[in-house]
Formats: structure tokens, C-alpha cells, sequence
């Protein structure tokens, strides 16, 4: 099923004319990756099936391949630029765990160094599908929506704009802490999941649910809502592109979108009260606003680590926070979009919680619940941003206590899962003594 998904993705995209996942997978057999962090994460989550004397000689391996590539590339002076300088031994390393699984093992061992080997190659997937995704909106969809989030926006006090003028108060500093936090999310959400995956070794077996498994179906699902409800960002739409602080202090502007643009306004002045209405914009940007994947899995990460010792805790926090501020403050998302995404988190999490450890009333009503609530918000922010915008007092606090209800709703029902599951068993009561004749 998921070969076939990636096969109709990779036919797409060679209709527009651009490289699908597989191929720009295979590539990365050779040629420098986008993401060498990504795929030595990888590699990790895969090695949580192997003994502590496999892990070092996988470990060893990829860097060995590393190496030399590295040194091959040098000598020749080709393919210095373009991706990180590693990354390419360990997905080598996975591949060469595949095939031994195949041909050395057999039975459970099997199966489970197979599943290990699957889930690496998932996650890499998940991103090469993410960026496919991303390019074919931008093919598929000449208009984009951004007026009506823009007005809806109002709703909650226009926080891209406030974020975004905050942000550029700190100089460089803050930009650069962000952006890292920012771009490495797919980092966090590998240790947080090594943690949950930590026993997979001693037990023979993984968990029923992780947070691989959320991170997947949120990256499977949200492409289809940027097809629906297609939007730039506020950077795009009312500013002059993506801005990235350079160690001079400078905003460059790469790409430049200004003819595109709506109005010059962010994130200085926020943008008038007009009647919203579909713009056309160039064939290039994403349009990955609705929701914010960013927030749904920072979102994820957050609710995984509560599990984990206290420093793990303080981390999936840290992230979370720093990845609102960081959607905010680089234009890249409006508020309505963080909103969503929340919703969205909680009801992919909570349907998958239920179908790993069994569906109740209590799953299928907060899995409801969620859905209800994200639709409720799409066509609002679609049919009603005028209406929201001019009773902000009312419809801001309602985006927020609809979005409360479901983060309630959520630790409600899933504590009361943990209740049941910590109950111990019930003994049955011993037989009274026979009595003494």
C-alpha cells in the first residue's frame, strides 16, 4: 500500500515535470543529501532492534562509508555543494540491514529486524513524500486563499504581525536560535521517539504505539488539507519572501515574491479589513499553511515526551514553544493555521492511541469531537473571516475555547485510558477455611 502511494506520487510529479520521492531517494545513495541528520536519525530508530555490539559496527560502518565518500567527492571536486557532506553510510547501513534480514535471519528475529528497517526507511519517505507533496500544491493550485486567513487573523490580533516585529527586535541572535529549532524538528522527534522505543531491544518486540506512527499519518494527511484550503503565509502573501538573518545583521529575501504579493504589510502593518477573495500566485511557493504541520509536530513531540525523565520533558516543551514562535515570527504561518494544526494533532493522536489499544465510546467521541471541531474551523476561516473579524471579541475567544475543547476532551479521555490500564488485576477472592469437625 505504501509503494503504491509512493509510486502514484513519484507518476504525479514526473507530470509536472519534477523529481518524485523515489527518485531523489535513490539519488541520495550517491550524492549529498538534503538531510544527513535526518538520515543518521534514521539509522538510530532503526538500530533500536539491534544488540549493543550490531549498533557499534552499524555505527561504524555508516561513518566509514561517510568517509570515504567524503574524501572521493574532495579529490574529484564534485558534489561539494548541494546537501550535507553525510548521511549517505547510513542509509547504506539500512539498506545492508534490510538485505541480512532477508538472507540471515529468520522467524521473529526476522520480522523484527525487518520492522526496525521498515520504520527507517518510513521516515525517510515521510520527508522525500513531504517535499514532493509540497512541490505539486504549488503546480496544482495557481491561487491561494491567503486573504481570507489574513481578515480571520484579526480575530485573534493579528499575532504574525506582532511575533514578526518581536522577532526582528532581537537581531540575529533570535533568528538564528529559531531557525535552528525550526529546521531541525525532525531531529527532536527522533530522540523523543528513541526514548519511547528504548526497550524494543530487551523485549523482542515495539510498542503499539509511538510517536513515529503520528508523525507519519500527520505528514500523510496534511498535503490533502494544503490541497483544499491552499495558502503562502503571511511572508509571501504581504511581505517580499522568506527572510533569513545573515551574519551581518542584513534580511535577505529569497525568493522574491513582490509581484505576487497582496500588499506590502508584514510585519510592520497588519492588512485592512477588505472583502477576501482567491489570488493567483507563482508556481513555485508551497502553499503548507493550513494547518501547521510545524505545530502538529512539535504538537506530537510535546505530548510523547510527558512520558520521558524531566529533562526530556523541559525539551519537548522548549521545542514546542520555540516552534510557535518561530512559525509566527518568520512569517510563515498565521495564527488560524497554529490553531488548526493543534486540533489536528490531537484527533490523528487520539485515533491512534484508540485503534493501538482499542476503541471505546470515549475514543470514538473525542475523535469526533476533533473532526467536527477542525471542519468547523476550515469553513469559518473560508466563510466567515469578515464576521470574525469585526466581532473579534467574540469569535477570538471561540477559536480558542474550540480549540480548549479538544485539548480538554484529550487529557480527559486519555488519562482515563491510563487509569484503566494501571488498575491491577482483580484476585479472586480465596475460599473460606472448611470448618474444623
Amino acid at each position: 500500500m505504501t509503494l503504491g502511494f509512493l509510486i502514484a506520487l513519484e507518476v504525479t510529479a514526473r507530470h509536472y515535470g519534477l523529481p518524485g520521492p523515489l527518485t531523489t531517494q535513490v539519488k541520495e545513495l550517491v550524492f549529498p543529501p538534503k538531510s544527513g541528520f535526518l538520515l543518521y536519525g534514521s539509522m538510530a530508530l532503526m538500530m533500536v532492534v539491534l544488540t549493543r555490539r550490531e549498533r557499534f559496527l552499524a555505527a561504524g560502518a555508516a561513518l566509514g562509508i561517510d568517509a570515504v565518500l567524503l574524501l572521493v567527492r574532495w579529490a574529484t571536486g564534485t558534489g561539494l555543494h548541494g546537501g550535507h557532506p553525510f548521511g549517505n553510510g547510513a542509509l547504506w547501513v539500512v539498506l545492508a540491514c534490510g538485505v541480512i534480514a532477508l538472507t540471515r535471519r529468520t522467524g521473529a528475529e526476522r520480522v523484527l529486524l525487518l520492522k526496525g528497517v521498515g520504520l527507517a526507511l518510513l521516515l525517510v519517505a515521510g520527508r522525500k513524500t513531504g517535499d514532493t507533496w509540497l512541490l505539486i500544491t504549488a503546480k496544482a493550485r495557481p491561487t491561494v486563499l491567503d486573504p481570507y486567513l489574513a481578515v480571520a487573523d484579526h480575530a485573534l490580533g493579528d499575532p504574525s504581525w506582532l511575533a514578526g516585529r518581536m522577532l526582528k527586535a532581537t537581531g540575529p541572535l533570535g533568528a538564528h536560535a529559531l531557525d535552528l529549532v525550526y529546521g531541525q524538528l525532525a531531529v527532536a522527534a527522533v530522540l523523543v521517539s528513541l526514548y519511547g522505543l528504548r526497550n524494543v531491544a530487551a523485549e523482542r518486540r515495539f510498542p503499539r504505539h509511538h510517536l513515529v506512527r503520528t508523525f507519519l499519518v500527520i505528514g500523510l494527511l496534511g498535503p490533502g488539507i494544503y490541497m483544499l484550503f491552499p495558502v503562502v503565509g503571511p511572508i509571501f502573501a504581504y511581505g517580499t519572501g522568506v527572510e533569513h538573518w545573515q551574519p551581518d545583521g542584513l534580511w535577505t529575501h529569497t525568493p522574491d515574491t513582490r509581484q505576487w504579493m497582496v500588499g506590502d504589510y508584514w510585519p510592520h502593518t497588519p492588512p485592512p479589513l477588505t472583502a477576501p477573495h482567491p489570488v493567483p500566485f507563482d508556481e513555485l511557493t508551497p502553499r503548507n499553511c493550513m494547518p501547521s504541520l510545524h505545530t502538529a509536530w512539535a504538537t506530537a513531540i510535546f505530548i510523547h515526551s510527558r512520558r520521558g525523565p524531566r529533562v526530556l520533558r523541559w525539551a519537548g516543551t522548549f521545542w514546542l514553544i520555540a516552534t510557535l514562535a518561530a512559525t509566527l515570527g518568520f512569517g510563515w504561518h498565521y495564527g488560524t493555521d497554529l490553531v488548526a494544526g493543534v486540533v489536528f494533532t490531537l484527533t490523528i493522536e487520539a485515533a491512534l492511541r484508540a485503534q493501538a489499544y482499542g476503541w471505546d465510546h470515549s475514543a470514538t467521541r473525542l475523535v469526533v469531537h476533533g473532526t467536527t471541531v477542525f471542519t468547523a474551523l476550515l469553513l469559518s476561516y473560508r466563510y466567515l473571516p469578515t464576521q470574525m473579524a469585526h466581532h473579534a471579541w467574540l469569535a477570538g475567544p471561540l477559536l480558542l475555547l474550540a480549540m480548549g475543547s479538544v485539548i480538554y476532551g484529550y487529557l480527559r479521555t486519555t488519562r482515563a485510558w491510563e487509569r484503566t490500564v494501571a488498575l491491577p488485576a482483580q484476585r479472586e477472592p480465596e475460599p473460606a477455611p472448611a470448618p474444623v469437625t
